[in-house]
């Protein structure tokens, strides 16, 4: 290790480590950059579950095999004759099939086909006359930006002498499929930007210097590019997907977030040492070796939590633990290699106007944090009771949280597939626009059939195409599409279908899919949340060297997160009117709460434990605030604005998660890190460090 630190520091060695770290960027960018994706977020459902089985079938079924657009025209008012005339077209005796409306103007886009010309089903007209749908079966195109430009076609054909007086949106699966791609084309660069411009201002604030901010943001940046490059293509070689715009979008986030926390933590550290050694190459080489434990262990509790989702059966959990755990480890690298070689290159000008001078003192030794400190060693019992207290409080508004967004309410500006979908479901009757799809062997349709009529909540059972083994049936449920009274339709039809032998009967369907990835989702918060929480204790455990301290820092975090949810939910409610969270916000929000989170437990007690050797337990933990309050204070602050930024992406569930961690980043740093944490040192003494017994003298 002092090896390492020596090179990266040295005076000439240091340029050498800026030279190896331009070779690595042009690596990542030129030979090792990955190939431009702009995959739009799937549910990534395992490949053994009844629905994608469902969906696998229907592939072998005629008619099948490409993808569908609904078009929807509607009205606020009863369509008139006229209207309805315009959409549905006349009967012709002689074909037998309406003709001359709205849907022959699809006819150069439709797959089917009607003695030998192509074909467009007629529209059919809802009950209560203010809305007509015309479904439009349509070829699979691969490519994204094809079936973009062929979705424009068709939004731009389907107003074409429209009457006055009606609307016209175009939903279904191929919709959503292109507007979900859609609304995050550019959303990656507008992040990437929003995130910039709070970073560089929160550096220029912190360190009140019109050069030095520049250093680490650059650093920090490039790191940022090359996970961007690089880290992707971790989840396409070990998992074979290929990562979507939300998991590259967090990506950014989490290195950017991570990145400048660790270089705010060095940079404090080189400004105290350069008031003791006057070498500068010197002080940056006491000050990477003091900071490169807590880094380290920091990043690598991070990393490790995330590939705890490499457990989870969602593809889509999987593929953003590799990724990001992959950028993760970039970020450490160029904030523990990159930036002390290339800030110990320039001279302690750097820090203009407020140079740190060799000899000079350290204010923060009697400061507002060492104050606190010493404030809060005098009554520890008391403060940390108010802390938890408050910390509980905030906790009860997470009692009445529900979880589980429509696919229309789960964009923070619907698109036109979204709006479609809504119009759908308020002219047609419930579930008629998304019914139930059983698969079943031949031979049994008509027994199964029978049984799904039995089942209460269906409205309608139709037996469909079939071909040499599988038969289709579509159940019409009498619920609302993706309610939880849909969702108990769904399970009794799999409890009652799946108990007739020998009719292999599966159910799928858009509400049998939403059912399975929300209890996928639990599924996966039950098996990766404890994971997690063990991780990060054995880390603890083997950094601090003791049991109790790691116990007490983790029932910090965990209080932490409960606070955060329940005061996030009440702003949610109250103030954004969302129903809902996502189903990822819960396993997502714990992860990166308690990952990061536990970031500033390491940065205080790593320090506390070098200034107990020479302290004493109550004297180190107040140097050690005095020390890091400020620089916990300040990753805090920015931490928490670098997710807020995560607001600027489309999806709730990404938006939700940005404001949850933003408040637990900030009630990690502003109270459980600089009040409780410490008082609970204070509170247990030399038992803090148990089983140690190095600190039983030094109290």
């Amino acid at each position: 290790m002092n090896a390492i630190a020596s090179f990266i520091t040295g005076r000439k060695t240091s340029w050498v480590t800026l030279l190896i770290g331009l070779v690595f960027v042009i690596l990542a960018f030129g030979p090792l950059s990955a190939p431009k994706s702009d995959t739009a977020p799937t549910d990534g459902l395992p490949a053994n579950n009844e629905t994608v089985l469902v969906n696998k079938a229907l592939e072998g079924l005629p008619g099948t095999d490409g993808t569908v657009a609904v078009v929807v025209y509607s009205s606020d008012s009863v369509l008139t004759d006229e209207q309805k005339l315009w959409i549905t077209g006349s009967f012709d005796p002689m074909s037998q099939s309406f003709a001359g409306g709205a849907g022959d103007k699809f006819l150069d886009y439709t797959s089917a086909e009607f003695n030998g010309a192509a074909f467009v089903p007629p529209a059919e007209v809802s009950e209560n006359g203010k809305a007509a749908v015309i479904t439009v079966p349509l070829d699979e195109i691969d490519e994204v930006a094809e079936r973009a430009e062929r979705m424009a076609d068709m939004r731009a054909v389907a107003k074409e002498g429209m009457p006055a007086g009606i609307e016209v949106h175009i939903t279904g699966p191929e919709g959503f499929i292109v507007d979900i791609s859609g609304v995050f084309a550019g959303a990656n660069f507008t992040l990437l930007l929003a995130t910039v411009i709070i970073v560089a201002v929160l550096l220029l604030v912190t360190y009140r210097s019109p050069v030095l901010w520049l250093v680490p943001l650059i650093v920090i940046g490039v790191a940022d590019g090359m996970a961007s490059q690089i880290a992707p293509q971790l989840s396409t070689l070990f998992l074979g997907v290929v990562a979507d715009g939300s998991v590259t979008g967090i990506l950014s986030v989490l290195v950017f977030g991570a990145g400048t926390n660790y270089a705010l933590l060095l940079i404090a550290r080189y400004r105290e040492e350069l008031l003791v050694t006057e070498d500068r190459h010197q002080a940056m080489n006491k000050a990477l070796r003091g900071v490169t434990p807590a880094i380290l262990a920091s990043g690598g509790t991070v990393a490790l939590a995330l590939l705890t989702l490499l457990f989870a059966e969602l593809g889509g959990n999987r593929t953003l633990g590799i990724v990001v755990a992959g950028g993760i480890v970039m970020a450490m690298f160029a904030a523990l290699v990159v930036l002390p070689a290339a800030i110990v290159v320039f001279g302690r000008g750097l820090f203009w106007p407020f140079i740190p001078k060799f000899g000079g003192v350290n204010k923060s030794d009697n400061g507002l944090w060492a104050r606190l400190g010493r404030g809060v060693s005098k009554r520890p019992v008391i403060v940390s009771i108010a802390g938890f207290a408050i910390l509980a409080v905030l906790s009860f508004g997470a009692s009445g949280i529900k979880v589980g967004l429509s696919s229309t309410e789960q964009f923070r500006v619907a698109p036109e597939a979204a709006i479609g979908q809504d119009i759908l479901a308020e002219a047609f009757p419930a579930g008629a626009t998304s019914p139930a799809i059983v698969i079943v062997n031949n031979g049994f349709e008509e027994e199964v059939a029978a049984v799904a009529e039995d089942v209460p909540g269906v409205a309608e059972v139709i037996i469909g195409d079939s071909n040499a083994t599988i038969t289709k049936i579509d159940v019409v449920m009498d619920a609302e599409s993706q309610s939880e009274a849909a969702y108990t339709i769904i399970k009794e039809l799999r409890a009652e279908l799946g108990s007739i032998e020998g009719a292999g009967a599966l159910v799928g369907g858009l509400d049998a899919q939403r059912l399975d990835v929300k209890e996928t989702y639990a599924s996966d918060q039950l098996r990766v949340i404890p994971l997690i929480l063990i991780l990060v204790f054995l880390v603890l455990v083997l950094l601090l060297r003791s049991l109790v301290a790691p116990i007490l820092l983790l029932l910090t975090v965990v209080a932490s997160f409960f606070s955060a949810i329940g005061a996030a939910w009440l702003v949610f409610v109250n103030i954004l009117g969302l129903p809902a969270l996502d189903l990822s916000v819960f396993l997502f929000s714990f992860l990166f709460l308690v990952a990061l989170g536990i970031d500033y437990n390491i940065f205080l007690v790593t320090r506390a434990k070098e200034e107990a050797e020479k302290l004493g337990m109550k004297e180190g933990m107040i140097k050690a605030l005095a020390s890091t309050g400020g620089v916990i204070t300040s990753a805090g602050i920015l931490l928490a604005a670098v997710f807020a930024v995560l607001g600027v992406l489309p999806l709730i569930a990404l938006y939700q998660i940005g404001i949850i961690v933003g408040i637990g980043v900030l009630l990690d740093t502003l109270l459980v890190r600089t009040v409780i944490v410490p008082s609970l040192a204070f509170i247990t003494g030399k038992y803090f460090w148990w089983p140690s017994k190095k600190f039983a003298d030094k109290n």
